[in-house]
């Protein structure tokens, strides 16, 4: 299930708040195989992925953990920093070199709060991400675990 256009960063945000999001990032790579982050884990940072791939996964007990989807050229990796308690649904694992921007979700949280319309950009474009991914573990797990299958998305 690929993201949907409107969860890709450039198409989602208006280029000003794009130029002062991208303004507090920094460059970053992960080799093939790192984690990420862990589900449940303290989620106090995001990415935006430049280029590369990376698997989202759920813990499944008793198996290991089901692939839910896999990211790439300009889609957020982590919703959970902007919502309390802060803390990772899923985890991330590189499946390729991975280049990314990064930030830190304090400074972003805090310029969310201190500009209203940006803050509403930024939660609109992370709300439509959580959307698509909560639709996008659904039909994956359905997939593994249902007997017939998920058949078609509606």
């Amino acid at each position: 299930m690929n993201a949907p256009a409107s969860t890709s960063m450039p198409r989602a945000l208006p280029a000003d708040h794009r130029e002062r999001l991208l303004g507090v990032a920094r460059e970053v790579s992960f080799p093939l195989g790192a984690r990420l982050f862990e589900e449940g884990g303290q989620a106090d940072r995001f990415w935006i992925i430049r280029t590369g791939t990376v698997d989202l996964d759920m813990r499944v007990p008793g198996r290991r953990a089901a692939v839910i989807e896999s990211l790439g050229h300009n889609e957020l990796l982590g919703w959970s920093w902007l919502y309390p308690p802060h803390v990772w649904h899923l985890g991330a694992e590189a499946t390729s070199l991975l280049r990314a921007y990064e930030f830190d979700a304090r400074p972003v949280r805090a310029m969310c709060q201190s500009d209203p319309e940006f803050g509403r950009s930024i939660a609109r474009w992370v709300g439509e991400v959580v959307a698509h991914r909560l639709q996008a573990a659904r039909v994956r797990l359905l997939d593994l675990y249902a007997p017939y299958g998920s058949g078609t998305v509606h």
